[in-house]
């Protein structure tokens, strides 16, 4: 048995799947941000109990967490000290120069402080070259002194960032030595072993993110585990990477910076597996919960991996899959600006605590998902009967807004919807139209706890179909997580011209690359069975400032042959990338490595096949306001529409974890693997 948990900022989303009797349940349970491991453990015991089963039965726990992310954002990480080469003390004050926007932009910038002060940074006397060729000895006696005044003085962890480690790391290490000798209880992080690459900003402030967030993710993955213990779980846990790969928890504690995109990534996973399975090549994965929407672009079953991320205003360079998120969830907050006198939706959410105002736990502002309520797309209630909204609670707060804008009810929940509808489109046309793809030519997955509401609205808006609701589209995240396999990346610079290079050069550190991702993959104790290992070298034209990976044959590595494959490889895809090629010589980056560790599929039980009247699957007819006018509208139990079972609307489908609007003018079926596709009637069959 498998457990998936996935913790948002509104909900913690629990999927269970036994794979002996190939079945699966779900759980939802409200988020704890002051300590979200008490969710966890509450939606442990919650999804036991549905299943029937004791805690001690749960395997493997694949859990996506925040810890890292909400530690940046809200600047509550740890007191980190930085060591890096003397005369670079300023290296995360000077970062990269960039400026939000143009002058006004700059004007305006709120610049945050460095996670690192200059208060805890030391320079060290010593320096490295591009080469590895030491230029100034290591002074070890300074860099003592150095050290014991920073680590004295009351820091909870240290990086250590010198100039060109990723060449030569003796200096790191040498500085590392000293520290675990003399301050045994400090966390220490090497950016040579964090991002072994070139670019010293991005180095240093990657690795000083991970000491930033590791004392807390530290501390959260001991909590959760201690509490799991105490309710009986004894399976091992495992923590979701943000390039949608699996590490240890051991190992989340020693890097946790590479679960600052954690959560989302479950999602585009899902969203992976559903293309493989349903045909449908190109998706869009439209991702929105209770706080955030999170979107990103699917071609032939795979999602673009970005080699670097941003976390608020700090930039992280780590593997991560690549999502555009937009502030604009369920618990967005609607008000009316005083300055304007506008309808505004979001950013700002009314969380998990006191959450949206029909939840009854003390929220007065209207948000979202009052708006659903409003319009009759949300029954009164929710989660199998867990859970009731207050209808009139929703409608007094929304009636409100609508008052300072001179519209009914009605007409002011269509604006709230409206403008969270028009913010999350921003974002799609920004992964869609801006990268040169045409939003026509996708479908799009709604997932989350309200995509689903809000999934038709969009398609109807970009013009792209079919819109899939898959079987668990409320905790397809956690259902990710359980799909997702082992990765890791191993990486080393070498900048070198291609030409003329002697490609044994390239092969022999692939194979000290080779090894590291072997012993990787038994540290995460990965059967052979299920390990693989491919390669990769990031390339560019001399004099370009960045770079395309390029994958390398297995047999290329082997055998231990010329470029030329790899080289043309380079070129066709620069050509596909950028609509052109250049006939200048090509530059080697650095050598890439990934590991990986394959994990079971999530086999369900299928689905029965249609037998009954679709009006047999009806639980009541409620109004439901289209169109600026209010309709009787069928409610329907997905649990009883079958395979082929189609439903014209509008109509509301409900579940136990989400609800789906079909609005006028469209229709809804059922496919072979249980996915509601939502076409216009003007595509119809």
């Amino acid at each position: 048995m498998r457990l998936g948990v996935d913790v948002g900022g509104t909900f913690t989303d629990l999927l269970l799947h036994d794979e002996k009797t190939r079945r699966t349940f779900q759980a939802k349970t409200p988020s704890t941000p002051e300590d979200q491991s008490i969710g966890v453990a509450a939606g442990v015991k919650l999804i036991c109990e549905k299943a029937g089963i004791s805690p001690g039965d749960i395997e493997l726990i694949l859990h996506g967490t925040t810890v890292a992310t909400n530690a940046v954002l809200e600047g509550k990480g740890a007191r980190v000290g930085l060591l890096v080469t003397e005369g670079f003390e300023y290296t995360l004050h000077l970062a990269k120069a960039w400026t939000p926007g143009p002058l006004f932009g700059w004007i305006n910038m709120d610049k945050p402080d460095p996670l690192a002060s200059l208060a805890d940074t030391r320079g060290i006397p010593e320096r490295m070259n591009a080469r590895g060729e030491v230029v100034k000895e290591l002074d070890l006696a300074a860099a003592t002194a150095l050290i014991d005044d920073l680590c004295g003085s009351g820091i909870e962890a240290l990086t250590i960032s010198l100039m060109h480690s990723y060449a030569n790391p003796v200096h790191e290490r040498a500085l590392r030595d000293i520290v675990t000798a003399r301050f045994p209880d400090i966390p220490v992080s090497l950016s040579s072993d964090i991002l072994p690459e070139f670019r010293e900003y991005d180095r240093a402030i990657t690795t000083v993110m991970n000491d930033y967030v590791r004392p807390i993710m530290k501390r959260y993955l001991s909590r959760i585990e201690d509490r799991l213990k105490q309710d009986g779980v004894t399976a091992r846990l495992h923590i979701v990477r943000s390039d949608g790969g699996l590490m240890s928890a051991a190992a989340a504690s020693e890097r946790p910076v590479h679960t600052v995109l954690s959560g989302p990534a479950g999602g585009v996973t899902s969203t992976m597996m559903l293309s493989r399975r349903s045909g449908y090549s190109k998706l869009l994965a439209f991702d929105m919960g209770g706080t955030s929407t999170d979107v990103a672009v699917i071609i032939d079953g795979q999602a673009t991996i970005s080699r670097s991320t941003e976390v608020g205003m700090f930039p992280a360079k780590v593997p991560t899959l690549d999502v555009r998120s937009v502030g604009a969830g369920g618990g967005s907050i609607a008000d009316v600006s005083e300055l304007t006198g506008s309808l505004r939706v979001g950013p700002r959410s009314a969380g998990a605590r006191p959450g949206p105002v029909s939840y009854g736990r003390g929220g007065t502002e209207p948000a979202v998902s009052d708006a659903n309520v409003v319009l009759g797309y949300l029954p009164p209630v929710l989660l199998g009967g867990d859970m009731t909204l207050d209808v009139d609670a929703a409608r007094a707060a929304v009636a409100k807004v609508g008052t300072q804008l001179g519209l009914s009810p009605e007409d002011a929940a269509k604006g709230i919807i409206d403008i969270a509808n028009e913010v999350m489109l921003g974002a799609l046309r920004v992964i869609t139209v801006q990268r040169g793809l045409d939003p026509r030519e996708f479908g799009i997955v709604a997932f989350g706890g309200a995509g689903p509401l809000h999934a038709n609205a969009i398609a109807e808006l970009l013009g792209c179909y079919p819109v899939l609701v898959p079987t668990n589209p409320g905790v397809l995240c956690a259902l990710g997580f359980l799909e997702a396999d082992f990765r890791n990346e191993f990486v080393q610079t070498y900048i070198r011209s291609t030409k003329g290079l002697d490609p044994s050069e390239i092969w022999s550190r692939f194979a000290e690359l080779e090894a590291k991702a072997q012993a990787w993959l038994e540290e995460q104790e990965v059967p052979d069975a299920d390990a693989s290992i491919t390669f990769a070298l990031d390339l560019r034209y001399e004099q370009q400032g960045f770079e395309v990976a390029v994958d390398v044959s297995a047999e290329d590595v082997r055998a231990k042959g010329d470029l030329s494959r790899t080289l043309a490889d380079f070129h066709d895809i620069h050509e596909r990338l950028y609509g052109v090629r250049f006939h200048v010589p090509v530059e080697l980056v650095a050598l890439r490595v990934v590991a990986r560790g394959a994990t079971a599929p999530v086999d369900e039980a299928p689905l029965a096949i249609a037998g009954s009247d679709v009006k047999d699957a009806i639980l009541e007819t409620r109004k439901a306001y289209f169109n600026g006018a209010w309709h009787d509208t069928p409610h329907y139990d997905r649990g009883k529409l079958g395979v082929g079972a189609r439903v014209d609307g509008p109509a509301i489908i409900r579940q136990y974890d989400t609800t789906t609007v079909l609005i006028p003018g469209h229709y809804a079926e059922i496919d072979p693997h249980g996915n509601i596709l939502i076409w216009p009637v003007s595509k119809g069959k």
